[in-house]
């Protein structure tokens, strides 16, 4: 199954993720750099049960704990993770260079 930007594909729980995401986009909470501010929407993996914003530029925006974060991907090995977590969960060469690129 790919990812859904339909609501009606969106349990309770994930709508009310959905919501928590609007609620949070452009506030105090709102800790995101790369996250654009066009072409927003929600979109919900049912793989991995993740529902997050996307922009028209493919930057991720998730929740993590109560604050909205960039969610990046290393495009050398795949290594994910929220911009405040990153290097952490990513040792690899590649990652530290990609989050040196992105100032994360």
């Amino acid at each position: 199954m790919h990812n859904t930007q339909n609501l009606a594909d969106f349990g309770q729980v994930e709508r009310e993720e959905a919501g928590l995401l609007l609620s949070t986009l452009g506030t105090s909470r709102d800790h995101t750099k790369h996250f654009g501010d066009r072409g927003v929407s929600v979109e919900f993996n049912p793989m991995s049960g993740y529902v997050f914003l996307v922009d028209e530029d493919y930057n991720v925006a998730i929740m993590n704990d109560n604050i909205l974060e960039d969610f990046h991907t290393c495009p050398n090995c795949g290594g994910e993770g929220v911009a405040s977590e990153f290097r952490e969960d990513n040792t690899d060469e590649c990652c530290q260079e990609y989050a040196d690129e992105l100032n994360i």
